[in-house]
C-alpha cells in the first residue's frame, strides 16, 4: 500500500512546495491511474445510458421520450451534488471523501440495475449523479497537489484523460454489450469499475490532513470571489456550443450529410478522439500559458463550430469537423487548474463546481440547438448556435481578464 505522506499542498493549498518534498514518480503514476479510473467510470456511466434509451424504454413501458428524463435526474444530481457536497464534506481529508464519493456511485448504478421501476430507476439516476462533479473537483486537487506546479495541468488532465478514453472506449462497448445482452449489464459493469475504483484509492491514494480552519462557511466564501464566478460562466457559456453540435449529431450525419446509420458511431468515435487528443494537448498548453489557453481555445471553438454549420453538408468536412470540435476539450484541464488559480481557501468547492458547470453548459447548448433547429433552421445550424457561445464565451473571458490585470496593477 502506498501510504507516503504528501506535502502540505494536499490538505488545501493548490503550491506544490519544494520538489524535494513530492512522492516519487511511481507513486503520482499510481495515484493518478486510480483517479482515471473513477474518471472512467464515471463518463461511461454518464454516456452509456443515451445509447441504451430505447431499451430502457421498452423495459419499463413508457416513450424513448419519457426514458430520456433519467438524462436529466443524472444531470441534475450532478449540479446540485458538486457544490452540495463540497460544503457539507468540508471538514473530510479528501482522501475519505474520495472514498465515499466513488462507493456512492457503485452502489448508485447497481442499484439502477436492479430498479424494479421506471421512478425508482430516475431516482436512483438522479442519486448516482450526486458525486460526479465532486469526485472530479477533490480527484484533480488531489493530483495537482502531488506534482510541481508547472505540471498541474497535466495532472490535472492525466486525471480527466479517464473521462474522454471512456467517451471512445468505455461508452461504445459498454452500449454494445447492453443492447447485445441487457442494458442492466451496462449499469452493473459500471458499478464493478466503481468498487474497483474504490480498491484502487484505498491502496495508491496518500493519506491526507484535513485543512486548518476547514468549514462549510469557508467553502461557501468561493461564491463571493468575482474570478471564481466568472470562470464557472466560462465554462457554462462559452463551452455549450460543444454540447450543442454533439446532441443532435445523429440526425446531422444522416440528414444533412446524407450517411447510413452505421455512419453515426463512426463519428461518436472522431468525437472521442478529438475530446482525448484535445485534453492531452490542452493540458500541456495550459502548464504553459493558462489563460492563454482558455481564451485561444474559446477563439478556436468559434471558428470550427463556424466551419462545422458551413460544410456539414460533405462527409469528409463532417468528419473533420466533428474531430476538431471534439478537441475542444482542451480547455477542460485549463479552467480546472484556473480555478485551483483563484478558490485562495474555498478549494474543494470552486473545483467541484467545473463540472456542475459543465453540466449547465450541457443542457444549455442541447436546449438551444433545438430551438433553433425547431424555428426551421436545420440540424447545421447547430454549429452556429455553438458559435455564438463560445462568442459570448469570449466576453466573460474579457471581463476576467480585466480584472485580473486590474488587480496586479492595484
Amino acid at each position: 500500500m502506498s501510504q507516503v505522506a504528501v506535502n502540505d499542498s494536499i490538505d488545501g493549498s493548490i503550491d506544490s512546495g519544494p520538489e524535494a518534498t513530492l512522492p516519487s514518480a511511481m507513486t503520482v503514476a499510481l495515484v493518478q491511474l486510480a483517479l482515471a479510473a473513477g474518471g472512467f467510470g464515471i463518463g461511461t456511466g454518464e454516456f452509456a445510458i443515451m445509447g441504451l434509451l430505447p431499451n430502457v424504454a421498452d423495459t419499463f413501458s413508457v416513450t424513448t421520450p419519457q426514458a430520456g428524463y433519467v438524462i436529466s435526474a443524472y444531470a441534475l444530481g450532478v449540479v446540485i451534488g458538486a457544490p452540495v457536497i463540497a460544503v457539507l464534506a468540508a471538514k473530510m481529508a479528501r482522501r475519505t471523501l474520495l472514498l465515499c464519493l466513488m462507493l456512492l456511485f457503485a452502489v448508485g448504478n447497481i442499484l439502477s440495475a436492479v430498479a424494479p421501476s421506471f421512478e425508482s430507476f430516475t431516482v436512483l439516476r438522479f442519486i448516482t449523479g450526486l458525486p460526479h462533479g465532486a469526485y472530479f473537483g477533490v480527484a484533480a486537487l488531489v493530483a495537482a497537489s502531488m506534482v510541481p506546479v508547472h505540471r498541474r495541468a497535466r495532472a490535472v488532465g492525466r486525471v480527466m484523460l479517464g473521462l474522454t478514453v471512456a467517451t471512445l472506449l468505455g461508452t461504445p462497448l459498454t452500449t454494445f454489450f447492453g443492447q447485445a445482452l441487457d442494458w442492466q449489464v451496462a449499469f452493473l459493469t459500471v458499478g464493478i469499475i466503481g468498487l474497483v475504483t474504490v480498491a484502487l484509492i484505498w491502496f495508491y491514494v496518500p493519506h491526507d490532513k484535513v485543512s486548518e480552519g476547514a468549514s462549510a462557511l469557508r467553502e461557501l466564501s468561493a461564491f463571493r470571489r468575482p474570478q471564481i464566478l466568472l470562470t464557472l460562466a466560462i465554462a457554462a457559456v462559452g463551452y455549450g456550443g460543444m454540447f450543442a453540435m454533439f446532441s443532435y449529431i445523429a440526425s446531422t450525419t444522416t440528414q444533412v450529410a446524407m450517411l447510413p446509420e452505421t455512419a453515426v458511431a463512426l463519428m461518436l468515435v472522431l468525437f472521442g478522439v478529438g475530446m482525448n487528443a484535445g485534453n492531452v494537448i490542452g493540458s500541456w498548453l495550459a502548464d504553459k500559458s493558462l489563460l492563454g489557453t482558455i481564451g485561444g481555445s474559446l477563439v478556436y471553438n468559434i471558428v470550427v463550430l463556424t466551419m462545422f454549420s458551413l460544410t456539414a453538408s460533405s462527409p469528409y468536412m463532417l468528419g473533420l469537423c466533428v474531430f476538431l470540435v471534439g478537441c475542444g476539450f482542451a480547455a477542460g484541464p485549463a479552467l480546472q487548474t484556473r480555478l485551483m488559480d483563484v478558490a485562495a481557501d474555498a478549494q474543494t468547492l470552486a473545483a467541484a463546481s467545473n463540472h456542475s458547470a459543465f453540466n449547465i453548459a450541457n443542457a444549455l447548448g442541447a436546449w438551444l440547438g433545438g430551438l433553433v433547429i425547431a424555428w426551421g433552421y436545420g440540424f447545421a445550424a447547430t454549429g452556429y448556435v455553438g458559435a455564438v457561445l463560445s462568442f459570448l464565451g469570449l466576453f466573460v473571458f474579457a471581463a476576467s481578464l480585466r480584472l485580473e490585470l486590474r488587480s496586479r496593477s492595484a
